[in-house]
């Protein structure tokens, strides 16, 4: 099958804006359509997603998601061919806003008024402080659940997230399904932050690819199971444990991840048990703080090296190179939004603002082409990626840069890892997602 980008600029969908409801954890977004081509892009998503079982892949503030209908199987289904995933692997349901995941957490039984919130109690302070937002919560899945048996993968509970993008947010609106949504790649590869990347990976296995440009983020979601005694994370993310830490009944909140491939179990959340993030090459992981390779370390001739650097390397190594000292970058020519409604209380202008993030453009990095010409037989062609020192610049190249790399054909890549040991999330989301692709580890 044919596969088509369909440019959706976020900034000319429509105006946006949230508002305060009492009876609702985080208050309602709603926008009005501007007429045009991006608007209409959506809705043909949309309509793609409600009519058919071919997944569509579209962008959300974390990474791009591989989004299908997650009432039908046949749908499912498709989500694990196209990725090549697993089947015990669970997927991550996402929702548009609070009132569909009370539904969904009803059942079937949705028509009739529950005495109380089915969304358990424990959750309720990380919604009011995260949602829309990178973080994903471990719910009960009901027995008449309306769900799709293959979104949970056997499971009693499933994953569910509210995203803080406009694009995410409005696609599952108007398709008027809670879509499931892994990232939109192909299993075991580095997760997509943009477009590109996707149809790098999936080209011919599915129809559309929403292009809202470069990801905020760019690691996935914190997954985290308040339903067990002490709350777990179990998986980092773009929200870290200390913030988890601020809110009521988290404060004791455990990691349950573990930064190699979790063998011979079943996993609670996408990302604990098989090999992922990782590129065609070999990738040799220098822990922080590790002496950096050297000339007599680099391959022999024959071999084509990537760099990606990040607080402490200097270019190439510091070896004898020749090239240009211009680094390119790309980005997707989106300018900032500014909503038209200003009106409401703080929290709901906060999460405005938060939800419009997503909307500013970010750079995609691109790597340097040099030459080693010294200490080695004969010249080595380098690839060299800064991402710079910002853990979240860090956070939002890191699997770009894996990519970029890989479209160059480079046979290894030296990576610099980052300091995860004080206590920041987003450091310790990278460096566990680089450790999953490392095959060597220094």
């Amino acid at each position: 099958m044919d596969t088509n980008i369909l440019p959706v600029n976020p900034d000319r969908l429509g105006n946006i804006s949230f508002h305060e409801n009492p009876d609702n954890l985080i208050g309602e977004w709603s926008i009005e359509y501007n007429e045009g081509e991006d608007a209409q892009s959506l809705s043909r998503a949309a309509k793609e997603l409600a009519s058919t079982d071919v997944p569509v892949a579209f962008p959300t503030e974390t990474v791009y998601g591989l989004g299908a209908d997650a009432t039908r199987s046949s749908a499912v289904r498709a989500i694990f061919a196209a990725k090549g995933r697993p089947a015990d692997n669970p997927l991550i349901v996402h929702v548009h806003s609070i009132p569909q995941l009370q539904a969904l957490l009803l059942g079937k039984k949705d028509s009739v008024q529950p005495a109380q919130d089915p969304i358990p109690e424990i959750y309720r302070p990380l919604i009011k402080q995260f949602w829309p937002g990178p973080l994903t919560i471990i719910v009960p899945n009901p027995k008449d659940s309306v769900l799709a048996p293959e979104v949970t993968a056997g499971l009693d509970t499933f994953g569910a997230r509210m995203p803080r993008s406009i694009l995410a947010l409005a696609l599952i609106r108007l398709s008027g399904v809670p879509l499931a949504g892994p990232s939109a790649n192909a299993s075991t590869r580095p997760s997509p932050t943009a477009a590109e990347h996707v149809k790098d990976d999936l080209e011919g296995r599915i129809h559309t690819i929403v292009d809202g440009g470069p990801c905020e983020v760019g690691v996935e979601s914190t997954v985290v199971d308040g339903l067990s005694s002490p709350p777990t994370i179990l998986r980092p993310g773009g929200v870290t444990v200390e913030q988890l830490r601020q809110c009521p009944g988290w404060e004791n909140v455990v990691i349950g991840y573990k930064d190699a491939h979790e063998k011979g179990i079943k996993p609670r959340a996408p990302g604990m048990k098989y090999r992922h993030y990782s590129p065609k090459a070999t990738v040799v992981l220098y822990e922080a703080g590790a002496k950096r390779p050297e000339s007599s370390e680099i391959p022999a001739q024959g071999k084509k090296i990537g760099i990606i650097r990040t607080t402490e390397w200097p270019k190439a190594l510091g070896l004898a190179v020749e090239g240009n000292d211009i680094q390119t970058t790309h980005t997707n020519g989106i300018v900032p939004h500014t909503p038209a409604d200003t009106n409401g209380s703080a929290a709901s202008q906060t999460r405005l603002s938060n939800l419009l993030r997503s909307v500013i453009q970010h750079q995609i990095p691109h790597a340097e082409p040099l030459l080693l010409t010294e200490g080695v037989p004969s010249p080595v062609e380098i690839l060299d990626i800064n991402l710079g020192a910002g853990i979240e610049d860090v956070a939002r190249g890191l699997f770009s840069a894996l990519r970029e790399l890989d479209k160059q054909n480079v046979d290894i890549i030296y990576v610099e890892g980052i300091n995860d040991k004080l206590g920041d999330d987003i450091a310790a989301a990278v460096m566990n997602r680089l450790r999953k692709a490392a095959e060597i580890r220094v």
